[in-house]
């Protein structure tokens, strides 16, 4: 197994960038309707747009999900989205659907938020800009 462990970055840098790819897809659908979701009764859609909450929610997932893309503040910028990813779950999942997130739809966003914690901790991994910067700063 040590043999794999050279890999460790790597790994860690693609599960940052997909994680990032589908989170931007979760904020362009609530900002842009693309790709084209049904959205529950109130929750926007409508001629009043979105609430306000699921405004903030679509551009922390569309932006933040770009910065942890790029690895560019990985570290706070997963904090934040670890966090509005268990608000989502604690305000939108388990009221409609009880706790339990295989039924009350909160798989993804239980998922995001404990991806998200785990960057908080490990970083970035390679090809980001966290790293580049780091590597400008100690020449």
């Amino acid at each position: 197994m040590n043999s794999l462990t050279k890999y460790a970055p790597l790994a860690l840098a693609v599960l940052r960038i997909v994680t990032a790819l589908l989170f931007i897809e979760h904020g362009t659908m609530k900002l842009f309707g693309f790709p084209a979701m049904q959205m529950p009764d109130g929750a926007g859609g409508g001629s009043g747009g979105l609430p306000l909450i699921m405004l903030v929610a679509g551009i922390l997932e569309v932006f933040g999900g770009l910065t942890i893309l790029v690895g560019f503040f990985t570290r706070p910028v997963a904090f934040v989205l670890s966090g509005e990813m268990a608000v989502a779950y604690w305000m939108m999942h388990v009221p409609s659907g009880g706790f339990f997130p295989v039924i009350n739809g909160g798989d993804a966003a239980a998922l995001f938020c404990f991806v998200f914690l785990y960057l908080v901790f490990a970083g970035p991994g390679a090809w980001s800009i966290d790293v580049m910067q780091k590597r400008e700063g100690a020449k």
